[in-house]
């Protein structure tokens, strides 16, 4: 897929639809037209069996790791799984309401996009007959939609998205363990989230939910404000969910500022390698069609 072709839709053009149904329709639409048989292997498969590789075998499914131990090539054999579940865990704690709505730069918040994100993921996996649910917090209730599927369910759980509202903190230990905890059989649990909550619980609750045998992937969503920290002179900031304030000068935050947001993304990506769990970083000024696009390729890979 051309990445400047006409399939492709800003993220501020996709998020100002009122129609999320729409933009989601239209996110994967535009996904589609760059390979969609590629996107399946991303979303629905699982590892088979190793077989001894044979001349004309795509290289794209050699086992390197095998080669490095046993100095022979073996090709990794998927089967295409059906009836899954995907569980969608959607952050909606105050800063995910982050730039403002009528900020000049940024794109939209990083809840409007995950919900396009979210919204485009449960087309896609309703449109394989799978079965979509999601878990979030709205004013500090609970909203859960059950997997099912269908068209109807799909329009519940878009609509259930497009009523979120970015408040409060979502307690995301609790929230993604209770995701977890109302899968009946192994699924796929997907959390939408900036993570700037404790690193380490977090994680813990992630890795706890990967042993139950559910295919755990992080997408975690950041902004272009915060990254380049464009600000000048000197500056109040708010901590967005404690209310804590504190003042400063541009001069004096900026590096530091710029410097832990990179090391915190290390961290995270590093830790869920570790972990074994996939983690994409997904600026919300990007075109969501290819961004997610390119998660999906990466976990067929």
């Amino acid at each position: 897929m051309n990445p400047g072709g006409p399939s492709v839709l800003s993220a501020r053009v996709v998020a100002s639809l009122g129609d999320l149904e729409l933009a989601a329709r239209l996110v994967v639409e535009g996904m589609r037209s760059g390979g969609h048989r590629s996107l399946q292997r991303g979303f629905g498969t699982e590892f088979l069996k190793h077989r001894p590789y044979r001349p004309g075998d795509s290289l794209r499914y050699l086992d390197w790791k095998l080669l490095a131990r046993t100095d022979r090539l073996y090709t990794r054999q998927f089967r295409e799984t059906t009836n899954l579940t995907l569980l969608l865990v959607v952050d909606t704690s105050a800063s995910m309401g982050f730039p403002q709505p009528d900020a000049e730069e940024g794109g939209p918040t990083r809840l409007r996009y995950a919900a396009v994100l979210a919204a485009s993921l449960a087309w896609l996996a309703s449109s394989r007959g799978d079965a979509v649910g999601l878990l979030a917090r709205l004013g500090g209730e609970v909203i859960h939609v059950p997997p099912r599927s269908g068209q109807t369910h799909l329009r519940r759980v878009i609509a259930s998205l497009d009523g979120l509202v970015a408040e409060g903190n979502w307690a995301p230990v609790q929230a993604i363990e209770d995701a977890a905890s109302r899968l009946k059989r192994r699924g796929i649990v997907v959390v939408l989230s900036d993570f700037y909550d404790d690193e380490e619980s977090v994680r813990g609750s992630l890795r706890r939910v990967a042993r139950r045998g559910h295919d755990v992937s992080m997408i975690q969503l950041t902004s272009d404000p915060e990254m380049e920290f464009r600000f000048r002179g000197e500056l109040e900031f708010e901590d967005a969910e404690s209310g804590r304030r504190v003042v400063t000068s541009a001069a004096v935050a900026g590096e530091l500022v710029r410097s832990r947001i990179r090391s915190f993304h290390e961290s995270l990506r590093e830790g869920a390698l570790r972990d074994g769990i996939d983690h994409v970083c997904i600026s919300t000024s990007e075109p969501p069609g290819p961004a997610l696009r390119r998660h999906l390729l990466a976990r067929g890979r």
